[in-house]
């Protein structure tokens, strides 16, 4: 999840970064810059986690900037695989990855939830996206923590983590179990989704690449991907051009959504 709300750090940087999702508001940490479309919030009682679990009431506050300044860099623990091109310049590992078995299983896991399951039933992710962020994000590593402080299989900011927590009445530990960080970067591209899908595109969540006339586009899909990692005041910001602000993260994410190293395990 490179994520997080607010951030307007460099683009292109941000792809040979390991794209560090999760990113999120504007420059400010508030309502977008400029003069974009008016921005409508997702609805007050999603997402449902678990069918045991009560919906949870959702809260006004929209997610602050997570994006950190860069530290010195961190010597890994351990060797970073050598199938992943997005390796970030300052990484460390927190424990020890868990195979990429279980890292596929949980991202195909947290991809079948219905984040939206009374409001927006309609509104679904799909492995293919999940996986390909992933793996832009981390190459599937759980245990991976960029200097920026992002975490884990979708690389979790601290900031995101509490807003999703937060607005959402949940209690993901992001840091601490590796499903739970799938789920929390899963549902933070359904909350994208909805909120372009709102803003932008007609109240239409649909996220099939077909409906993207290039990877470079104003289409949803490639929005929310853009969103996962420039955040989405940056992406507002961008809107009346309809032009994406960081075209090489979202052409990255894209590609591995057709071919991905990681579709071999």
């Amino acid at each position: 999840m490179k994520k997080r709300i607010n951030l307007v750090a460099a683009v292109t940087a941000l792809v040979v970064t390991a794209g560090c999702g999760l990113a999120g508001a504007s420059e400010n940490g508030n309502d977008p810059v400029g003069a974009p479309p008016v921005s409508v919030a997702p609805a007050t009682t999603e997402p449902v986690i678990e069918e045991t679990t009560a919906a949870p009431v959702e809260t006004t506050t929209k997610p602050k900037p997570t994006k950190k300044a860069t530290k010195s860099p961190t010597a890994s623990a351990s060797p970073v695989q050598t199938d992943w091109s997005q390796v970030p310049d300052c990484f460390s590992y927190e424990g020890k990855n868990i195979s990429k078995a279980k890292a596929k299983a949980a991202l195909k896991k947290a991809s079948g939830r219905i984040y939206w399951r009374t409001e927006a039933p309609q509104l679904k992710l799909n492995f293919t996206l999940v996986k390909a962020v992933s793996w832009q994000e981390s190459g599937w590593q759980s245990a991976i923590k960029n200097c920026d402080e992002g975490f884990g299989l979708m690389q979790v900011m601290p900031d995101t983590l509490d807003h999703m927590n937060q607005r959402f009445g949940l209690d993901y530990d992001a840091n601490g179990n590796y499903q739970d960080n799938a789920y929390a970067g899963a549902n933070y591209l359904a909350w994208l989704t909805r909120y372009f899908g709102d803003n932008y595109f007609k109240e239409s969540y649909d996220l099939s690449p077909s409906k993207c006339k290039s990877h470079s586009s104003w289409c949803l899909l490639n929005v929310v991907i853009s969103g996962y990692n420039a955040g989405y005041g940056t992406v507002d910001s961008a809107a009346k051009s309809k032009t994406l602000p960081n075209p090489d993260y979202v052409d990255s994410v894209r590609s591995l959504m057709a071919d991905c190293p990681c579709d071999k395990y």
